[in-house]
């Protein structure tokens, strides 16, 4: 019976095919507007890392000044200053820890025929490229005694590896970095998380992924600046071992633990830190010290801001506004239809009949609404794509919004053909063949 009543509404958009087509259209509208908003708001608020997003925490600790700082104020800042981060990575807290922050360094090919360009890179430990699962083309993360005597080793990101050796392995060719030279020991597969969970804090949050990685020991040793942010609650004496030696914050950190049942430790040890750097005399304002996992640190960091969500809002209202339209619409086709309802009824059909044909053949037009939608869909995510390459990573769609495309499409048609399949079943048959 289904498979029959299918074939009726199937025939019947054919039967008035002006109607039909702006009941599809309108329906195919609402839903490409809410679906492509919905799309970069699924990418951007996904979980990056669900196989271990639970077992990975950023430590804040606070370490401003106390002079004129209020508790309602929050935090100093979202980073660590070094004295932190050094004595976080000696803790030898969780499975690993890194620290890390960005570089922007010149980078000299080994090729004549290229010149030198600057290039955007990350400082952290070894344990980096472990903890947030780093793919490797070639080679491998660079060893602990690298991390110890900050050796002048590097892993270059694919595109920066294929820009400066082409296709072959560049393992174990040097190149100059900063104006020094670098030995590569790893190359990365592609790796563009999305978003940057990593490092919310500097930079693109939706952008590539790093072009290069050093040592984050090297980094200090060569006295890099940082590319980022960098928040100074006091006066510092300048020069780079001053900044080692200051409260400013400009570092990131991670913790890893074995399961996420550790973190209660983690906090324990984290408040125990604390207490003891105030016994130093650090650590002044005494404020909360904070943990946070992937999705928390996402949140924390506001990824997905409160426009982005205003947005989301609006395009379900558009959908609902065109919903209400494709009422009108199904009541306007259902109503010129009343002496063939008002016959079938007469030669037998119940109500449950009428009311599931009318239904069904609503759903057609959801169906064939939600493949229209899904064009529009594909269509308004690369206009958005093409306003920059972080716009481009994020409005993407996948199998999940692809099949919620087709379900939204199929129950919002369901949903604003309930009144009028319910009026419909309400013709009464004699009065409809009194009137023939």
């Amino acid at each position: 019976m289904f498979s029959y009543y299918f074939k009726l509404g199937v025939r019947s958009l054919r039967r008035n095919p002006a109607l039909t087509a702006l009941m599809v259209l309108t329906l195919a509208i609402g839903v490409a507007a809410s679906v492509s908003t919905l799309t970069i708001l699924h990418v951007m608020s996904g979980d990056p890392i669900p196989e271990k997003s639970d077992r990975l925490f950023v430590p804040l600790v606070d370490n401003g000044q106390l002079e004129g700082w209020v508790p309602s104020d929050g935090r100093n800042d979202d980073q660590l200053g070094y004295i932190d981060a050094a004595n976080f990575l000696k803790s030898g807290q969780g499975e690993r820890r890194t620290a890390m922050y960005g570089v922007m360094r010149p980078v000299e090919p080994p090729r004549t025929d290229i010149p030198a360009f600057n290039a955007s890179g990350m400082a952290p430990t070894r344990d980096f490229f472990a903890m947030f699962n780093v793919p490797f083309l070639h080679g491998q993360a660079w060893t602990e005694g690298d991390d110890t005597r900050g050796a002048d080793v590097v892993v270059l990101g694919r595109e920066t590896a294929e820009k400066l050796f082409g296709d072959a392995n560049p393992v174990g060719k040097q190149l100059r970095i900063g104006g020094f030279p670098y030995t590569v020991v790893g190359v990365t597969d592609t790796w563009a998380p999305v978003p940057r969970y990593y490092k919310l804090i500097g930079g693109s949050r939706f952008g590539q992924g790093e072009e290069f990685f050093i040592p984050f020991s090297n980094a200090l040793r060569h006295e890099m600046g940082h590319n980022g942010s960098m928040s100074c609650s006091a006066n510092r004496d300048p020069g780079f071992a001053n900044l080692l030696l200051s409260e400013c914050t400009w570092i990131q950190f991670w913790f890893e633990t074995r399961s996420a049942s550790d973190r209660a430790e983690l906090q324990s040890w984290l408040d125990n830190y604390a207490n003891d750097q105030r016994k130093l005399g650090r650590l002044k304002r005494n404020a909360p010290n904070e943990l946070y996992n992937v999705m928390e640190w996402m949140e924390e960091m506001k990824v997905v801001g409160n426009d982005s969500k205003l947005q989301a809002w609006l395009a379900f209202g558009f959908l609902i506004l065109c919903l209400v339209n494709t009422v009108g619409l199904l009541l306007a086709k259902f109503s010129v239809r009343a002496s063939e309802i008002g016959v079938r009824r007469a030669l037998g059909a119940s109500r449950a009949d009428v009311f599931k044909q009318f239904l069904i053949e609503t759903g057609v037009v959801g169906l064939v609404g939600g493949v229209l939608g899904l064009v529009l869909a594909f269509g308004a995510l690369a206009l958005i794509g093409m306003q920059s390459r972080g716009m481009a990573i994020v409005a993407r769609m996948d199998w999940q919004m692809l099949l919620l495309t087709f379900v939204m499409s199929v129950l919002a048609a369901l949903l604003a053909g309930l009144l009028p399949t319910w009026r419909a079943c309400q013709v009464t048959p004699a009065i409809q063949l009194k009137s023939q």
